[in-house]
């Protein structure tokens, strides 16, 4: 849980979990007694879905008062998962959060055997006696990014990229594949997961790769890796669309929006309801873009009236369940470039 450094390797973890590690209370403020351990399979300074985990932590604890605990650095792999996610059970917290849906599996296991602690998975799709899921639909927000896409190409031709083939991820695709057939029913889609959120060169590959395929608008969902994309966007003066954060705001010359979903506030909402004693166990909490504050679409200063209210509109509609977002894709897949 709570390190400096934070990364920890499997091996590490396990050998030294329960005894070395302990639970960091706010700073100068009076603590609830409820203890939150999490766990990030990820690096929490990926400028990313991670982070947004790690910066909705502090958050609870600043804005709830209770005491913290996480690791992070932990591979994406089921066996590695839960053997962490024992470790943090054993050290008796209230609440254990792993973030991400990649964490399902291992805390639908986890879960049964320790059922005297209480467990959330954001962005994921378990539930339990002792376990619930908490998250905030970034599906909506991608579904608009695929119409802006859609609405602003040049050529065309719009891409999309991942890495890693989690269920919020694979969401997240549909719904940008949606948006773009929505808007702009013509307009050919490249989409790839390549297997890893967090290897540059690879995601600097694939974006070339794309855009030597004509695609002038690119859709990353990536974490640390995200910057091998912009290094190519950059090079060929192509436009991409971010995740997660507000990118459009920080690096405008390549980002001309951003399907923002504060992933972060799935973990807020979480310890909120857990300090409440309300938390939602055997049920999956949702948040969309009824909240703007957790999901939306931001936009650059280029993008032209007549678009942004198109933009408004579609999300007008999704809120008022005139759309339906889908989140099943069926197309062709882009494939990793040699």
């Amino acid at each position: 849980m709570s390190r400096h450094p934070l990364s920890i390797d499997r091996r590490t973890f396990l050998a030294s979990t329960a005894a070395a590690l302990a639970f960091a209370p706010p700073v100068a403020r009076a603590q609830t007694s409820l203890k939150v351990a999490a766990l990030f399979a990820g690096n929490i300074a990926d400028k990313g879905f991670m982070q947004a985990g790690y910066e909705g932590l502090v958050t609870a604890r600043d804005r709830l008062h209770c005491s913290i605990a996480w690791i992070d650095g932990i591979k994406p792999e089921k066996a590695a998962l839960e053997d962490a996610l024992r470790g943090l059970a054993a050290t008796k917290p209230d609440l254990v959060i792993a973030h991400g849906g990649q964490n399902n599996a291992a805390a639908q296991a986890v879960a049964t055997d320790v059922a005297s602690v209480k467990f959330v998975v954001t962005q994921g799709s378990v539930t339990g006696a002792n376990l619930a899921s908490y998250e905030v639909l970034q599906e909506h927000s991608a579904f608009l990014a695929g119409a802006l896409a859609g609405l602003t190409t040049k050529t065309g031709v719009v891409g999309h990229m991942s890495g890693i083939r989690v269920r919020p991820g694979l969401k997240g695709r549909a719904a940008y594949a949606h948006g773009v057939r929505h808007a702009a029913p013509n307009v050919e889609l490249l989409t790839n997961f390549s297997g890893n959120q967090d290897d540059n060169a690879l995601s600097k590959r694939v974006a070339l790769a794309m855009a030597d395929k004509r695609a002038d608008v690119i859709f990353t969902m990536l974490n640390a890796g995200r910057m091998g994309a912009i290094e190519a966007c950059r090079e060929r003066k192509i436009a991409q669309i971010g995740n997660v954060r507000d990118w459009a705001a920080d690096m405008p010359d390549v980002f001309v929006a951003s399907a923002v979903a504060q992933s972060g506030l799935a973990l807020v909402a979480a310890v909120e309801d857990a300090v409440a004693g309300k938390l939602q166990v055997g049920k999956i909490v949702k948040v969309g873009l009824e909240r703007p504050e957790a999901v939306r679409l931001t936009m650059g200063v280029g993008v032209p009236a007549g678009v942004r209210a198109r933009i408004d509109a579609l999300a007008k509609d999704i809120v008022e369940g005139k759309i339906t977002v889908s989140t099943d894709y069926t197309g062709a897949e882009f494939p990793n470039p040699a």
